[in-house]
């Protein structure tokens, strides 16, 4: 009963001593979103009989509201605890995709479906880990630009919420998400990723 109020206290505390400048409180927290994500997204999904879908965007929204003490954040912590997040539900997703290959293979992928309100994408679990790898690869050469691809696509994020999280402009914004779709789709020779996700079982 008393551990929720103290996760969000001991949230709160790491978003406030990561504005600070100490990057180690990043490191602490990302762990923390992901395990009450990954929770609360098993309950959603256990929960929804008709509709298998699950909008990323909705649950990381919820899960802040949870975890954060509102009144002692400022926005630019904000933008700490949703990059964090992004991160958290990149790896949600991507070990539901290899989880789903394990079980899988030999017999081909499962479809996982990724959408938004306004678009859909369906795409192989196979697809999605090659992504993953692929944006490893392209954090080696620009961490920023991978740090957008977590926010837009992984935790469906906003532009306005994306230039928060990462302490830059929309028109950064835009600019690197626009050239992380292009380097993308050359690296892997498939149609470009355009929407922020929503989790299927």
């Amino acid at each position: 009963m008393d551990q929720e109020p103290s996760l969000r206290a001991s949230t709160t505390d790491l978003i406030e001593t990561a504005e600070t400048g100490d990057a180690t409180a990043v490191d602490q927290l990302i762990p923390l979103v992901y395990d009450e994500l990954k929770a609360l997204a098993h309950r959603r999904l256990a929960d929804e009989r008709r509709d298998d879908s699950l909008q990323t965007t909705a649950l990381v929204h919820e899960v802040y509201l949870r975890l954060v003490d509102d009144t002692r954040v400022s926005q630019r912590g904000r933008g700490y605890f949703f990059a964090a997040a992004s991160r958290a539900m990149r790896q949600i997703l991507v070990d539901r995709a290899r989880r789903r290959l394990a079980l899988k293979r030999g017999e081909g992928a499962e479809l996982i479906t990724l959408e938004e309100d306004h678009a859909a994408v369906d795409t192989q679990a196979s697809e999605l880990v090659a992504l993953d790898n692929a944006l490893t690869r392209l954090a080696e050469h620009s961490p920023r630009h991978a740090q957008v691809v977590e926010c837009r696509y992984f935790a469906g994020m906003s532009v306005q919420e994306t230039a928060n999280a990462i302490g830059v402009s929309p028109r950064t914004v835009k600019s690197d998400w626009a050239m992380a779709r292009a380097w993308l789709f050359r690296e892997l020779g498939e149609p470009d990723i355009t929407t922020p996700p929503a989790m299927n079982r």
